[in-house]
């Protein structure tokens, strides 16, 4: 059996919940749960005095300076650094000190990218962004869109899937009845890039030939306001519900509910709310942008459009509706791809990664094979 690894695991955690903040959270308690030791940095970790985040530069120093001093910290006490990544500032204000800190303390660093805008964003600060990015020992990423997206830019990364977790985002026993009035789920945050408008106007179309059909958004964010009043002015307003934030328990309830899950992003890597509407046997239709087609196999596994095409999107979710067959096999399908994502198929590819690593730092003379001394 593999020797358990000490690692400081750098992420945001819920509020908000998020792929990254779920991922982060998740990934700790199965390490944990494997016996292996973590410290747990949080990105995001509360304003501390809680009115200091009510001020625009005060706060970023309120948290940096603590989670700096943290990180200066652990990385004289572990064995690696995992580091979950994402683009714009998030990566200048979070993942670039990670890596310089762990390195001023000759503790190798794992990044873990993820993120739909990585290619906009590696253009854009390639100056800034590929000096760090040199200086950690291992790449990880979670899709293959992501890996050539990487590798495009010269830099070699290995893929390392998100993990679902089948015991919360299980499917229901048996199909939803078909004389049951559609029920429709988006699982986005309510921000430009999911593109919402798109998926509300594409409810319109269906609820006109489904008037009793419902739709439920389940996020939160900025468009909150603009996407009530487009409800109200398409005239579905009582059809539509907005969650609000949901957490990781309350989504596999939801996801149990849905017949058809709606993904209409204009920017996407590897969507977990897709892999959890698979894992739930939900059928799922998706605009066919950055790595979902990575992810699934339109016609096979999930039904895919043209981003900001309402009437393409609606016109999927009639056929599945019309065509209950094919819903049926969209379903097996799903549940069979989403077995991929499981931790006991992930686990193996990252605790590799991780050893890899940790050798590789023994072997160029630094303490971090054999341990870290505690300070």
């Amino acid at each position: 059996m593999e020797a358990p690894v000490h690692i400081a695991l750098i992420g945001p955690l819920p509020p908000p919940p998020g792929g990254m903040a779920n991922q982060t959270l998740q990934l700790n308690e199965l390490l944990l749960r494997d016996g292996h030791r973590v410290e747990l940095v949080q990105m995001n970790a509360p304003y501390a005095p809680a009115w200091a985040g009510r001020i625009p530069v005060l706060r970023a120093g309120v948290r940096l300076l603590p989670y700096l001093w943290r990180l200066w910290r652990v990385s004289g006490q572990v064995q690696l650094l995992h580091v979950m990544a994402n683009s714009g500032w998030s990566w200048h204000l979070f993942a670039a000190p990670a890596i310089w800190i762990a390195r001023l303390r000759g503790c190798p660093v794992v990044v873990n990218y993820r993120g739909g805008e990585a290619d906009a964003f590696l253009q854009r600060a390639a100056d800034w962004v590929g000096p760090s990015l040199r200086r950690a020992a291992a790449l990880v990423v979670p899709s293959g869109y992501l890996e050539a997206v990487f590798r495009r830019h010269g830099f070699d990364s290995i893929v390392v899937p998100n993990v679902i977790n089948l015991e919360r985002f299980g499917a229901a026993d048996a199909a939803p009845p078909a004389s049951r009035a559609p029920s429709v789920l988006v699982a986005r945050h309510l921000e430009p890039i999911y593109d919402n408008q798109t998926a509300l106007r594409a409810f319109a179309l269906l609820a006109a030939r489904y008037p009793a059909a419902r739709l439920v958004i389940a996020g939160s964010g900025p468009e909150a306001g603009m996407l009530a009043a487009l409800a109200e002015h398409l005239g579905i307003a009582e059809a539509v519900r907005f969650t609000g934030r949901v957490d990781n328990a309350e989504m596999a309830a939801l996801y149990r509910e849905a017949d058809i899950m709606l993904n209409p992003s204009l920017v996407d890597n590897m969507p977990n709310s897709v892999l959890e509407a698979l894992a739930g046997g939900v059928a799922v239709v998706s605009t066919d942008v950055g790595g979902v087609p990575y992810l699934v196999e339109h016609g096979r596994t999930a039904l895919l459009v043209p981003p900001q095409d309402p009437q393409a999107m609606a016109d999927a979710m009639l056929k599945l509706l019309a065509e209950p067959e094919l819903t049926r096999r969209l379903r097996q399908a799903g549940l069979q791809l989403a077995a991929q994502y499981t931790w006991a198929q992930v686990r193996p590819r990252l605790l590799k990664v991780y050893h890899s690593v940790i050798d590789n730092a023994g072997r160029a003379g630094s303490p971090a094979a054999a341990g870290r001394s505690e300070i």
